[in-house]
C-alpha cells in the first residue's frame, strides 16, 4: 500500500493517488494542523471520501495510538495509560446528509488501513429493535421509546436493559468498522439495544460518524457526551449545509397545529382534575396548564389579528417584533421557562393517560405542544435577543381545503425565519472546535458559500476531475434545430416557439446519446407544460407527436412530486434501462428535486445531462424575498461602515443559489475516474460570463459555446462514436445507488393490515399466468406511463415487425448505423451540412431471446396488444408490442406457453375465478399482478404498506389506489379492492368511487 508524507504526516493510501488526491489531502492536513477552517470541493468521481478519511486519521494516529479494546463506562483508573493519553485527544466527529451516504463513508473507511475505533449514530427508526416501537415513527416513536425505557413501566423494554452490561463484557465493539446494519444484526442475535449502544460507544470513540442534524439541531447536540475544544468537525456533502442551518433556527407555526395545541392544553386541564377528584393525585396542578391554554389562545387571537393588506405581501415585521408580540401575553425570558416546565408536564401527563386508556398496545403519543417548546427555546435562545436582529417575523394567509374544515376559515402561519445561517454555526466557535472542514462535489460558487456561514474559511480547494479530456462533452446551447433561441426566463418559456425546438432538441439528444439521458427542468411547472405541449404537438410533416418520437428512441420516466413515489420512478427507470428492445431510457426531472441530489447514474445510468434553464427560485416567495432584502440591508450598512468590506447583496444570493442547483443536477453525469458522459446546457444565458463563471471549476475548462445546432450534433455524435471505442463499458448495468432510495418492497409486511391477503403479497412472480387460457390479447397499447403517471399521460401507438427463422429470433439492430438525426424540417441552411449525419455507429446489437414465446411477453398486459400465434416459424402480425413492461430474460424463459386472455366482452372477465374465488385473497393478487405492470404492482403493495403504516392519508392513499384500477379491464379489480380493506374505511373508498365518473380518468 502506497505511503505518501504530506506535511510531515505519513499518509497510507490504498491506491497509487492522482495528484489532485494529493492536494487535496495536502488541504486537509494543513486545516487540521494549522486550526483552520476549510472549504474543500472536489467532484464525484475524485475519491474525495477516501482521500479525506484517509489525511484525517493518518494526523489523528500522528497525534497518539487509536483507543481500540477501550470501554465505554470505564474510568481512566481502570484502563491503560494509553488509554487515558487517546481520551485526551481530538475527537473526529464525520456528518454527512442520510444515513444512507453515512453507510458508504464506513465502507470508504473498510478499505483503508486505519482502524480508529468508531461507531454510527443512527435514529431510533433506523436502529430500534422493538417489536412494537419499531412500527412507529417521528416524535411517536421517541416518545414510545422514552416511556419504554422507564424502569416503573410494566412493559420495560428489555433491549435497553442490556446495553450495559453488553458493552462492558465487549470492550472491542467498534474497533473494526461497524454499520446501522451491524448495529442491528448484534442487537438481534444478542439483545442490546442497537440505539443505546451506538449512545453508550460514541462517548469512547475516536471518529463518530452522524447525519447532519446530530451537530446543527441544539437539542441532538446537547445529546452527545464530546469534548468539544479542539475537536474535528467535518461536513461531507455539504453544499446544503446553509439551508439546513437556516431551517433549524427557523420555525412555522401555522394555525392548525396551535389549535390542536390549545386542545391538548385543555386535555391537560380535564386529565388532572379528573385525578385529582377520583384519587387524590395532585402531582400534577391543572391551573398550570389552563394558564397554558389562555396564553396559546391570546396568541391565536393576537395573530388572527394581525393585518394583511396584500395576500403576497403578507405581514413582516423585523426580527425583534416577536418579543413586543410575546410581552403582550406575559410570555417573557422569566415565564418562558416557567411555560417549558408546563409543557414537559403535560407531554409526560398525555403520554401516561394514553397508555392508561390503551394498555393492550404500545402506543407512543405525538404531543404537539412540544412544538411550541421547541419554539420558546428558539426565541429565548440563552436569555437574550442579540439574535433576533438575524429574523424577520412573517405572517401569511394559506388556502385550506375544503374538506379539512367545517367552517370556511381563513388559516394563517406565523413564521420566525432566521436568515444568517452562521447563527447555528457560530455555536461550534463558541465550543472552541479545532476545526471545521466543509466538502462537497459541488461548492461553488465559494464566496457566497462562506459568507452565508459567518465563518473564515483561509483554506479553500476547487479541485480539478481526475478523468482525461476526451471523457467529457460539455457545451452550451445557444438556439434550437429552427434556429430560435433557447431561454427559459419567465418571458418565453411559454411560447410555442420555445417548447417546439426544447423538444425537437430533445429527440435528437435521445438519438445520439446511448443508454440513460437526464433531463432537468428549472421547475415542477415547466416540465409538465413541456411535457403536456409535447404530447399534443408534431412539430413536424410528420404525425407522430414530439413525446411519440422522443419514446420511439428512449422510454420515459418523470419525477413524482410526492416523494413516496420516487422509489417506484428508480426501478421503473432501471427497468427500462434493461430492456434490450430500445435505446435506454430518459428521465425527466426538476433542479433541486431527489433525482438532481445525492442519486450515482454511473455509467449507462447516466450517460448525458440536459439542463433545460437556469433554475431561479420564485421571485415572490416571501422567503425568498425576505432573504433578498435581509441581505441587501446587511449590504448597505457594511459597505457604509468603518470597514467597508466586500459583501453579498440579495441579487448575488439569487443568482449563485440557481448556480448551485445546476451545478448539484450537472454532477450526476461522472461518477467515477473510468466513466464518460455529456453535459448539455440548453439556454443561451449560459453563454454570458457571469453564468460560465459559476459552473463548476472542472467543468469550465471543458466547455464550449454553440451558436448553430448542427455544431452540436456532429461534435456530440463524434464523441459518443469515440468514447465507445476508447471506454467500453460492461454490459452489466449495476443499480443505481443512493440516497437513501430504497426499493418500495423493502420491510413490507402488508399482510397484517390486508388480512384476506396473506401469505401472497411475496410469492414469486411464476404464479401469476397459471390461472389463465392460451388466446389473443384484445387492444392495442394506448399509452406509454411516465412514473407520475396520475399527472401525466400519452398516447403512444407502437408496432413493429420480427422475422423468424428455424423458431429462433434473428438478430435485429434497433438503431441503424445509417439512420438520419432527427433534425426538424425548419433546419437552418447552415445546418444543412450536417442533415446527413448518422446516429452512432457504437450502438451494439440487441439480442432478443431465442424462445418460441418470448415475443408474447413483449405485449403490453396493461392494455392487451393482439398477437397471432406463431406457427411454422413465422409470426403473421404482431402489432402494440411495448418495450415498456419487458421481463428479465431468464423469466421469459420460464414462462409457459399461457398468456393473458381479454377477449371477452365485458373486457373484464379474468378478473373473474370460479366458485367462491372472488373473495379469495390469493386470486385477487394473482389477477391484479396479471393486469397491472411491474412498475404499477410494486405502486400498489407501496400504497398498501402506506396504508398500514399510515404514512399517507387515508384518502389520498385509496384514490391512489383507485387510479391504479381505472383502466376499463381493471374495474373489477377496483370494485372488489374494498373486500380487502377494513370495514371502517370502506365508506370512504365507496365515496371516492361515486366521485370518479369516468372509471378511465386519470384523476
Amino acid at each position: 500500500m502506497p505511503t505518501y508524507k504530506i506535511r510531515g504526516i505519513n499518509v497510507e493510501f490504498p491506491f497509487e493517488a492522482y495528484d489532485c488526491q494529493l492536494v487535496y489531502m495536502e488541504k486537509v492536513i494543513q486545516s487540521l494542523q494549522e486550526k483552520s477552517n476549510a472549504l474543500l470541493e472536489s467532484p464525484t468521481g475524485t475519491g474525495k471520501t477516501l482521500c479525506l478519511l484517509c489525511a484525517t486519521l493518518a494526523w489523528r494516529k500522528s497525534l497518539g495510538s487509536f483507543s481500540t479494546g477501550r470501554r465505554a463506562g470505564a474510568t481512566q483508573s481502570e484502563g491503560s495509560s494509553s488509554q487515558a493519553e487517546s481520551s485526551n485527544l481530538p475527537t473526529i466527529v464525520y456528518t454527512s446528509r442520510t444515513h444512507s451516504q453515512i453507510r458508504q463513508v464506513v465502507q470508504e473507511l473498510k478499505r483503508t488501513v486505519y482502524r480508529p475505533k468508531m461507531v454510527v449514530l443512527g435514529s431510533r427508526e433506523q436502529l430500534c429493535i422493538h417489536p412494537d416501537v419499531s412500527l412507529l415513527h417521528g416524535r411517536t416513536q421517541t416518545n414510545a421509546c422514552h416511556s419504554l425505557c422507564q424502569k416503573r413501566t410494566k412493559r420495560y423494554c428489555t433491549h435497553y436493559s442490556r446495553v450495559s452490561e453488553f458493552v462492558k463484557n465487549n470492550p472491542g465493539l467498534g474497533d473494526e468498522p461497524i454499520d446501522i446494519e451491524d448495529l442491528v444484526n448484534i442487537g438481534q442475535n444478542n439483545g442490546p439495544c442497537p440505539y443505546y449502544m451506538s449512545r453508550e460507544l460514541h462517548k469512547v470513540v475516536d471518529i463518530l460518524f452522524a447525519p447532519y442534524n446530530y451537530l446543527i439541531d441544539p437539542n441532538n447536540r446537547k445529546s452527545l457526551t464530546i469534548e468539544w475544544e479542539n475537536s474535528i468537525l467535518i461536513f461531507d456533502e455539504a453544499h446544503n449545509l446553509e439551508g439546513i442551518c437556516a431551517d433549524a433556527a427557523s420555525f412555522d407555526l401555522p394555525s392548525a397545529l396551535l389549535t390542536t395545541c390549545i386542545s391538548e392544553a385543555q386535555n391537560c386541564v380535564d386529565i388532572a382534575v379528573t385525578r385529582r377528584d377520583e384519587s387524590s393525585d395532585k402531582s400534577y396542578n391543572p391551573d398550570n396548564f389552563a394558564i397554558l391554554r389562555a396564553l396559546l389562545l391570546k396568541l391565536e387571537k393576537r395573530i388572527a389579528e394581525v393585518p394583511i393588506e396584500s395576500k403576497e405581501m403578507g405581514f413582516t415585521k423585523p426580527g425583534e417584533y416577536i418579543y413586543e408580540l410575546l410581552e403582550e401575553l406575559n410570555i417573557t425570558h422569566k415565564t418562558a421557562t416557567m411555560l417549558l416546565d408546563t409543557i414537559e408536564d403535560a407531554m409526560v401527563l398525555l403520554e401516561e393517560d394514553a397508555k392508561s386508556t390503551d394498555s393492550q398496545k404500545t402506543k407512543g403519543t405525538v404531543c404537539r405542544l412540544e412544538s411550541i417548546g421547541d419554539m420558546l427555546k428558539i426565541i429565548f435562545k440563552e436569555g437574550g435577543n442579540a439574535h433576533a436582529k438575524h429574523y424577520r417575523v412573517h405572517v401569511q394567509e394559506v388556502e385550506v381545503n375544503s374538506h379539512d374544515t367545517i367552517k370556511a376559515k381563513k388559516s394563517r402561519i406565523f413564521s420566525w425565519w432566521c436568515f444568517n445561517p452562521g447563527v447555528a454555526m457560530e455555536e461550534f466557535a463558541k465550543k472552541k472546535v479545532g476545526s471545521i472542514v466543509l466538502t462537497s462535489g459541488t461548492l461553488s460558487p465559494m464566496d457566497s458559500f462562506a459568507e452565508e456561514l459567518k465563518l473564515k474559511f483561509p483554506i479553500r480547494l476547487e479541485n480539478p476531475h481526475v478523468i482525461s479530456d476526451n471523457q467529457l462533452w460539455a457545451g452550451i446551447v445557444q438556439s434550437g434545430p429552427s434556429g430560435h433561441p433557447f431561454n427559459s426566463s419567465y418571458r418565453n418559456r411559454d411560447s410555442a416557439e420555445y417548447k417546439l425546438s426544447l423538444g425537437n432538441s430533445i429527440v435528437n439528444f435521445a438519438r445520439i446519446v446511448p443508454d440513460g439521458l437526464l433531463v432537468f427542468f428549472p421547475s415542477y411547472y415547466l416540465l409538465n407544460l413541456c411535457i403536456d405541449y409535447w404530447k399534443s404537438t408534431s412539430g413536424t410533416s410528420n404525425s407522430s407527436t414530439i413525446w411519440e418520437r422522443i419514446c420511439k428512441h428512449k422510454l420515459p420516466v418523470v419525477e413524482p412530486r410526492q416523494s413516496s413515489l420516487f422509489p417506484q420512478a428508480i426501478d421503473d427507470y432501471m427497468a427500462k434501462l434493461r430492456d434490450t428492445s430500445t435505446n435506454g431510457a430518459v428521465f425527466f426531472a426538476v433542479c433541486r428535486g431527489k433525482v438532481s441530489e445525492g442519486l450515482d447514474f454511473a455509467d449507462q445510468a447516466g450517460r448525458a445531462v440536459i439542463v433545460t434553464g437556469i433554475p431561479f427560485a420564485l421571485w415572490n416567495d416571501p422567503k425568498i424575498r425576505l432573504k433578498r432584502e435581509f441581505l441587501d440591508q446587511q449590504a448597505r450598512s457594511q459597505r457604509t461602515g468603518p470597514k467597508k468590506c466586500e459583501v453579498l447583496t440579495g441579487d448575488e444570493w439569487y443568482s449563485q443559489q440557481a448556480s448551485r442547483a445546476v451545478n448539484q443536477a450537472v454532477g450526476r453525469v461522472i461518477r467515477h475516474r473510468h466513466d464518460h458522459g455529456a453535459i448539455i446546457f440548453c439556454d443561451e444565458r449560459f453563454a454570458t460570463p457571469h453564468h460560465q463563471s459559476q459552473i463548476s471549476r472542472w467543468i469550465q475548462p471543458h466547455t464550449k459555446c454553440y451558436a448553430k445546432f448542427g455544431d452540436v450534433v456532429y461534435t456530440l455524435t463524434r464523441f459518443f462514436r469515440d468514447a465507445a471505442n476508447n471506454y467500453p463499458t460492461k454490459l452489466k448495468l449495476t443499480q443505481i445507488k443512493e440516497s437513501g432510495v430504497k426499493s418500495s418492497l423493502d420491510k413490507l409486511d402488508p399482510d397484517k393490515f390486508l388480512k384476506p391477503l396473506v401469505d401472497k403479497l411475496h410469492s414469486n412472480e411464476s404464479s401469476i399466468l397459471t390461472e389463465v387460457k392460451q388466446g389473443s390479447i384484445s387492444r392495442l397499447l394506448g399509452e406509454i406511463l411516465p412514473a407520475n403517471r396520475s399527472n401525466l399521460c400519452s398516447n403512444i401507438q407502437q408496432s413493429s415487425s420480427l422475422k423468424f427463422a428455424n423458431n429462433k429470433v434473428s438478430e435485429e439492430k434497433l438503431i441503424r448505423r445509417n439512420e438520419l438525426v432527427d433534425l426538424t424540417k425548419d433546419v437552418l441552411p447552415a445546418e444543412e451540412m450536417y442533415s446527413q449525419l448518422t446516429a452512432p455507429h457504437f450502438v451494439k446489437k440487441r439480442k432478443l431471446e431465442n424462445v418460441k414465446h418470448d415475443l408474447l411477453q413483449r405485449c403490453d398486459k396493461f392494455c392487451g396488444a393482439p398477437v397471432e400465434s406463431m406457427s411454422q416459424g413465422k409470426m403473421s402480425s404482431v402489432q402494440g408490442c411495448s418495450p415498456l413492461q419487458v421481463k428479465s430474460e431468464t423469466s421469459l424463459q420460464k414462462r409457459t406457453s399461457h398468456i393473458v386472455s381479454s377477449g371477452t366482452q365485458s373486457g373484464v372477465s379474468s378478473c373473474s375465478t370460479s366458485g367462491g374465488g372472488e373473495k379469495d385473497g390469493n386470486s385477487f393478487l394473482n389477477q391484479a399482478k396479471e393486469k397491472l405492470s411491474d412498475g404499477e404492482y410494486k405502486e400498489f403493495v407501496g400504497f398498501m404498506k402506506a396504508l398500514k403504516s399510515k404514512a399517507m392519508k387515508i384518502g389520498q392513499c385509496l384514490q391512489s389506489i383507485i387510479k391504479l384500477f381505472s383502466a376499463p379491464d381493471r374495474l373489477l379489480l377496483r370494485q372488489r379492492f374494498k373486500d380487502y380493506i377494513p370495514e371502517k374505511y370502506r365508506p370512504l373508498y365507496e365515496h371516492y368511487l361515486e366521485k370518479t365518473d369516468d372509471p378511465a380518468l386519470d384523476l
